[in-house]
């Protein structure tokens, strides 16, 4: 622990400072996405710089994502509802980080707030983003049962009860909870369309627009009783393994015309000569390693999604 602690510290001051570069007031609670190809199709487009040298700390066994394998999964009778308690006077702007969108949250009160569920502790709403895929047929982190979703929505919260910034709770164990939530093409979801209007604003990177108001409930499936949990990481660098997953069994339903809008937005800045496409922004899924996920459901008597849209992997 001492020798981890050590490796890990330095770590931490180095993301910091890096962050605090970021033209804004407090610290930004970044959580990038990857940019690999998709692991279960061919290579899809050339890797994203930070994938193209080796990590400052290799990842453990404890890596996201992860395909969810329902038949295997652990119905835990003692997993309680979910609460979601937040207040959409929190949110504060939409950031192009180069790597996804970022929908900011004011985290330095406990005014959006996650408890129940697998966490025994408070957690604050800080940032919520995206992850999608160049075309319909993939985009999602995680699957189930290897079935791929069109894009996948994490609500990043930090253990306010523990720690006292995003940047302590990131490196420490218990730190991060996470909600993913998978979209699936259908009809059109009047919640987001008011983060749609907004996102041409912030097509290139670095870009950052006022963005207020707006409650991220309305993302949320209207089953929020059934989902899956299990120990993992952050997406990228610096991988820490901090996170508790809770995976929502539901779909939310998004238009094609909404997705498309996601695609529109660019990796690059406006100054860059070469334009990239911001798709296909997602992390190969990592080994379980002897992890156990846990439903808050019998998978034996409600079975598996049908019907709700994704793709299988092959």
């Amino acid at each position: 622990m001492v020798i981890l602690r050590a490796v890990l510290a330095p770590l931490g001051r180095q993301v910091h400072r890096q962050l605090e570069q970021v033209r804004r007031q407090r610290w930004v609670p970044a959580r990038g996405c990857n940019l690999s190809a998709c692991s279960s199709r061919s290579l899809l487009s050339q890797m994203h710089p930070m994938w193209q040298e080796p990590l400052a700390v290799p990842g453990g066994d404890r890596q996201s994502p992860i395909d969810i394998a329902v038949p295997k999964s652990v119905f835990d009778p003692q997993l309680k509802p979910l609460v979601t308690r937040y207040d959409p006077r929190t949110c504060q702007q939409i950031w192009n980080n180069g790597y996804s969108f970022l929908v900011e949250y004011d985290d330095t009160t406990d005014k959006s707030t996650l408890y129940g569920g697998p966490l025994e502790d408070q957690f604050r709403l800080c940032q919520f983003h995206f992850h999608w895929g160049e075309n319909n047929g993939w985009g999602s982190e995680h699957t189930v049962d290897r079935l791929l979703y069109s894009a996948e929505l994490h609500l990043v919260h930090w253990n306010s009860d523990k720690y006292t910034l995003f940047e302590e709770a990131v490196m420490e164990n218990n730190g991060l909870a996470v909600i993913a939530v998978f979209l699936k093409v259908g009809k059109r979801h009047e919640g987001l369309q008011k983060l749609v209007d907004a996102l041409p604003a912030v097509r290139h990177k670095d870009s950052v627009v006022e963005f207020t108001k707006f409650d991220p409930a309305c993302l949320l499936p209207e089953n929020m009783d059934d989902y899956w949990t299990y120990s993992g990481s952050l997406t990228t660098p610096p991988l820490t393994e901090a996170v508790t997953w809770i995976i929502m069994k539901q779909p939310i339903e998004v238009s094609h015309d909404q997705l498309a809008v996601f695609r529109s937005l660019l990796f690059t800045s406006a100054e860059e000569d070469v334009q990239k496409s911001m798709v296909n922004n997602f992390r190969v899924q990592q080994p379980l390693r002897g992890r156990t996920v846990r439903s808050s459901f019998s998978p034996f008597l409600q079975g598996t999604p049908s019907g709700e849209g994704p793709h299988a992997a092959q």
